[in-house]
């Protein structure tokens, strides 16, 4: 893995320096080519560019480098993460059938269950720590077994090689979210999986700057066809965007290693703590699914969640908290700290959310590059602060 994990820090930055252009100039960065449309030279055959939605080359560049450090064939960007995610639940038809994690991104329930029922697409929900549940939820029509590992916010972990067996036993294609991992730290084309999805926005891009999506197949036909529904719908990512976040790909291993380091402290120290009721995260040998996440991954990553008692206590919390940023999103180089509940899952319904353990007391962390004793001091005397208000109202 170690071998392999240098090789792929190379890929980083070899792979995102490489431009598309015919003219060799040496300038270490791709160049940004900001036009709509591309002329040319002959009547009856065009070039390799028309129109920038089709393609561009400075967004080509950013696809053949996820594709390359995804170990996949066809890489495409998109202007969002849940517009990568969308485009790819548009390669189903109607009458068709999904199987998904409970524990998803709000932004992926809400498509699944409010849009793609509009379209004839049905969908079930399946606890995906256990093989055993995804299989009773099968059924004839079902088309594909949707993925998130770690799952966001309770960091649940899927068996990615028993899913990906259990879907081609089915001829059910696979597709997984992996941005919280990066390529960095799984690669689930390896393990199977037919679509590998990011919110490039988040560790990718690492800068909290851009909006993106990416999405990577390691079948052709496949890739072929998922890039006719991108032109299609045309939610690209445009060049701009596509050099800013190729210049994050070039730091990302740095970047994650610290943040990863600095999460691990973190959530030790939190388990530890008379008021955090629990903490989910991979790292920890308490945490379901532990030795699952080990075999298929490189790293625990940089998010970690936590539940305090109540929103009262949270909420103290959050206010009192110095240095994260309270924001949605996460995978920048500053930490940030969120309230899944009417963040990233406020399109859940609380009954829903409850049911999956996101609780009003629920917290997640995304850790930065802040000085880890500088960020655990910070915490304690926040979480101090909280625990005498708990003491005072008497719960």
């Amino acid at each position: 893995m170690s071998d392999f994990k240098e090789s792929l820090e190379t890929s980083l930055v070899v792979a995102s320096t490489r431009g598309n252009s015919e003219i060799k100039t040496g300038a270490v960065n791709v160049p940004i080519y900001l036009s709509s449309t591309f002329h040319q030279e002959s009547f009856d055959n065009f070039g390799p560019y028309d129109y920038s939605r089709s393609g561009n080359p400075t967004r080509e560049a950013l696809e053949k480098t996820i594709a390359e450090l995804e170990g996949g064939t066809r890489g495409l960007a998109f202007a969002s993460g849940i517009a990568a995610i969308s485009s790819a639940f548009m390669l189903l038809s109607s009458g068709d059938h999904i199987v998904i994690t409970e524990d998803v991104y709000g932004g992926t329930f809400r498509f699944v269950t409010e849009v793609l029922p509009r379209f004839g697409i049905e969908h079930s929900f399946a606890d995906f720590t256990d093989i055993d549940a995804i299989t009773r939820t099968i059924q004839t029509n079902t088309k594909l077994i949707y993925i998130e590992t770690p799952s966001n916010p309770c960091l649940g972990i899927t068996d990615i090689h028993a899913v990906v067996e259990l879907a081609k036993s089915h001829d059910c294609l696979t597709f997984l979210d992996n941005t919280f991992m990066t390529p960095l730290y799984q690669r689930p084309l390896d393990l199977g999986v037919d679509v590998v999805l990011h919110s490039a926005t988040k560790f990718l891009s690492g800068h909290s700057d851009v909006i993106a999506g990416l999405a990577v197949t390691k079948d052709d036909d496949l890739g072929n066809r998922l890039a006719f529904i991108q032109n299609s719908f045309g939610a690209i990512l445009g060049a701009q965007d596509s050099f800013s976040l190729i210049q994050g790909i070039k730091t990302l291993s740095v970047r994650f290693e610290k943040s990863a380091e600095s999460a691990r402290k973190i959530a030790n120290y939190l388990s530890g703590h008379d008021l955090v009721e629990k903490v989910y995260f991979p790292g920890l040998s308490t945490h379901p699914g532990f030795d699952t996440h080990n075999r298929q991954s490189s790293s625990a990553g940089a998010v970690l969640s936590f539940r305090l008692p109540n929103r009262s206590i949270a909420k103290s919390f959050v206010e009192n908290i110095r240095i994260p940023v309270f924001a949605v999103s996460l995978g920048g180089v500053e930490s940030i700290l969120s309230h899944p509940a009417q963040m990233s899952h406020a399109a859940m319904p609380k009954a829903e959310r409850e049911k999956r353990g996101i609780t009003d007391g629920l917290l997640r962390f995304s850790v930065g590059l802040e000085n880890v004793d500088d960020l655990i001091a910070d915490f304690e005397q926040s979480l101090e602060i909280a625990s005498k208000q708990q003491e005072k109202v008497g719960i």
